[in-house]
């Protein structure tokens, strides 16, 4: 039974991180230095099982707060379609949706940097990529990769 409940968590996790590939954005949610929540939607790409990246200027709120507190909290949903059950009389929503715990850390090796920016470019604007390298030449230097390293597994619901 232990065994059962560990690979269905498993399972759990590898779903709700496809939820999250399949998310148009991240809200990422973080605390400001004064103790107020932040969250804002984002543009995130997953590298690894427990890594995601997104890109910043390097200036401004975000990076504010992550600097005072890196602990991150991120959600997504990447299924939402609204329904009325005439069978029932009910209204409901049919959702996938998934969410996560984190560590922000800033990004300073470039080889690493270059990588994110090639997984966002890749996910966001693939028709684009011919032009990567020069992209990066121009603004690499200007360009803030934040990392998020997952510290519990992601988790997921949905109502089919």
């Amino acid at each position: 039974m232990r065994e059962m409940r560990k690979a269905n968590r498993r399972r759990d996790a590898e779903w709700a991180l496809e939820v999250f590939d399949k998310a148009p954005y991240v809200t990422v949610s973080m605390v400001r230095p004064d103790g107020v929540p932040y969250g804002l939607p984002l543009s995130l790409v997953r590298g690894d099982a427990r890594t995601f990246y997104f890109h910043c200027a390097d200036e401004g709120e975000k990076i504010d707060c992550l600097k005072h507190n890196p602990v991150v909290s991120l959600s997504a949903v990447s299924k939402c379609t609204p329904k009325f059950e005439e069978e029932k009389n009910n209204f409901t929503e049919y959702f996938h949706s998934a969410v996560a715990v984190g560590r922000a850390e800033f990004v300073s090796d470039d080889a690493e940097k270059i990588e994110a920016l090639r997984l966002l470019c890749q996910r966001f604007l693939p028709k684009y990529m011919d032009h990567f390298d020069e992209a990066i030449e121009r603004s690499l230097g200007r360009t803030t990769i934040v990392k998020i390293v997952l510290t519990e597994p992601a988790v997921g619901k949905c109502k089919p």
